[in-house]
C-alpha cells in the first residue's frame, strides 16, 4: 500500500515522502497513529501543492538573507562598539554576540538574532574585527565590529 508520510518514521520515511509499506502496517499502525496517510490522487495533488509552497518560501528565506547580507557587507555598515580598556588595550570584561546584536539595531536598525552570530569567543581587544553571521544555510554574511576605547 502506498503512503505519504505525514511525520517521520525512523527507519522507514520522512515527512513528505511517499513510499510502499505493507497493508497491514500501513492500516494498522501508520494510519491510525497519524504518521501516515494514504496516497490517494487527492493526498498526492495536496502534497505537490504543499512541496512547491515550502519551496517557494524557501526561495523567500534565501533572498531576504542575500538581501540582509549587502546591508550588512556593505562598507559603511561598521558597528561601533563603546568598551572600557587598559594600556595595552585590552578590554576590561569583554564583547559578547548579544552587545554586537543590539549595537547593530541601535545603529543600523536591523534586527539580527544573537544566536546567528557565530563569534567562537567574545572580543576582548580594541580595534577591527570581522564577525561571520549565518543569515542562512547558504548565506554567511561578515560585520565588521569596531571597538574603541570609552572616553
Amino acid at each position: 500500500m502506498k503512503v505519504i508520510f505525514t511525520q517521520d518514521v525512523r527507519g522507514k520515511g520522512k515527512r513528505g515522502e511517499v513510499k510502499n509499506v505493507p497493508d497491514g502496517y500501513a492500516q494498522n499502525f501508520l494510519i491510525k497513529k497519524g504518521l501516515a496517510k494514504a496516497a490517494d490522487a487527492k493526498a498526492m495533488s495536496q502534497l505537490k501543492g504543499q512541496q512547491r509552497a515550502e519551496a517557494r518560501e524557501e526561495a523567500e528565506e534565501l533572498a531576504d538573507a542575500e538581501a540582509l547580507k549587502t546591508k550588512l557587507e556593505d562598507d559603511k555598515t561598521v558597528v561601533q562598539i563603546q568598551a572600557k580598556a587598559g594600556t595595552d588595550s585590552r578590554l576590561f570584561g569583554s564583547i559578547p554576540s548579544k552587545q554586537i546584536a543590539t549595537a547593530l539595531n541601535k545603529q543600523f536598525g536591523l534586527k539580527l538574532d544573537k544566536h546567528k552570530i557565530e563569534l567562537p569567543q567574545p572580543i576582548r581587544s580594541l580595534g577591527y574585527t570581522n564577525v561571520p553571521v549565518k543569515l542562512h544555510k547558504d548565506v554567511t554574511a561578515k560585520i565588521r565590529v569596531h571597538v574603541i576605547e570609552q572616553g
